[in-house]
């Protein structure tokens, strides 16, 4: 007589044997929470510099926005036009409203844009470029704009980052009063202190309407600064960085 072997769905005390759910089934909240924390979660807390693990101190105490939109109208009346005007009757309300968004990155900490990193990155242990990334600031010493694009590019250890967070990183900095060469720097810090990766490589260009507008009027002048951590000390590394910036140009 032949055996008949039952199928082992129908035997109780064997589990299936793939423990992953089929398409269509539901997986309980606290079990997805759990699987996506092996996937996403914040980076550890670490010893940080002050720029990076919070926003800056706001001064105290803060004129109010009152205080705000009279220190324009006597602008205004300084620059030699009437504050009364009617196209100008409206003009100190907006600039403040203006001045809360353009210089937002006080309010802003990059430790909180880039402290949550993905671990599932397989073998990658290259590095990743994001390459001309417009923005615009102000330089502090005239409140002159100035715009251009910013170059990153990291070489991860076991975590990336994901790639909007590092273009809103270079918009905390660069919503402040700022020199390019400082910006550049903080960048670079924070990506470094907080990813701790294995280098960073960080290139702004960009045009200063205090140059191109007042004292020598040289409109179209690039400004390129460039800040380099770890591998990317390394001639070869700066070499290949430059190469892949300047890619998208050639």
């Amino acid at each position: 007589m032949q055996r008949v072997v039952a199928p082992c769905w129908q035997k109780k005390h064997v589990r299936p044997a793939c423990p992953v759910p089929l398409p269509g089934a539901v997986v309980a909240p606290a079990e997805m929470e759990r699987r996506m924390d092996a996937i996403l979660k914040p980076f550890p807390k670490q010893q940080l510099s002050e720029h990076v693990r919070a926003a800056p101190a706001p001064v105290s105490p803060k004129p109010s926005r009152e205080e705000a939109e009279a220190a324009v109208k006597t602008l205004i009346a300084f620059a030699g036009d009437d504050p009364a005007r009617e196209g100008l009757r409206d003009t100190p309300r907006r600039v403040v409203s203006a001045y809360e968004e353009l210089f937002r990155g006080y309010r802003e900490c990059p430790l909180d844009v880039l402290e949550r990193t993905f671990s599932e990155i397989g073998r990658y242990d290259d590095l990743v470029l994001i390459r001309d990334v417009p923005f615009a600031s102000h330089c502090e010493h005239h409140m002159a704009p100035f715009v251009g694009k910013a170059h990153i590019a990291y070489i991860p250890v076991e975590r990336v980052v994901g790639l909007s967070k590092l273009a809103r990183l270079i918009d905390v900095y660069a919503r402040r009063l700022q020199t390019q060469e400082h910006m550049t720097s903080q960048i670079a810090t924070a990506i470094d202190e907080i990813l701790k990766p294995r280098g960073v490589a960080v290139m702004l260009e960009a045009e200063h309407l205090c140059m191109a507008m007042r004292g020598v009027q040289k409109a179209g002048v690039s400004t390129v600064t460039t800040q380099f951590t770890g591998s990317f000390r390394e001639a070869a590394e700066q070499m290949r960085f430059v190469t892949l910036v300047r890619g998208a140009a050639a």
